[in-house]
């Protein structure tokens, strides 16, 4: 039996609650969605690290670069990602690296 009270306690940042809200700060869609959406970017955003980190220190390619492929790669259909979200998941990545990345603009669908 699932305990949901476990997956109450599963702060959403606001800037991911952002992807999901209207002008008057109204989610979109189902809190569970949004929850079950955030946690699918913090673990890819996770996975992630050890790659990028990789990719960053074999000295070929700038952490810029590992940024941008990231994203390329998160973007494309395939990942089941919204562009909002892989743009999201991106930044993370980036700031559990301790990278510089640009704040997410908005970004289309």
């Amino acid at each position: 039996m699932p305990m949901d009270g476990e997956d109450q306690q599963t702060e959403i940042p606001s800037s991911f609650l952002a992807l999901y809200a209207d002008a008057r700060q109204r989610l979109r869609e189902p809190l569970a969605v949004v929850r079950q959406r955030y946690e699918l970017c913090e673990d890819l955003a996770q996975l992630l690290t050890g790659q990028a980190l990789g990719l960053s220190q074999s000295g070929t390619v700038s952490d810029q670069e590992v940024l941008q492929r990231c994203l390329a790669g998160l973007r494309n259909a395939d990942s089941g990602l919204s562009a909002a979200e892989a743009g999201w998941a991106v930044q993370r990545l980036a700031e559990l690296l301790g990278w510089g990345w640009p704040e997410p603009g908005p970004q289309p669908d």
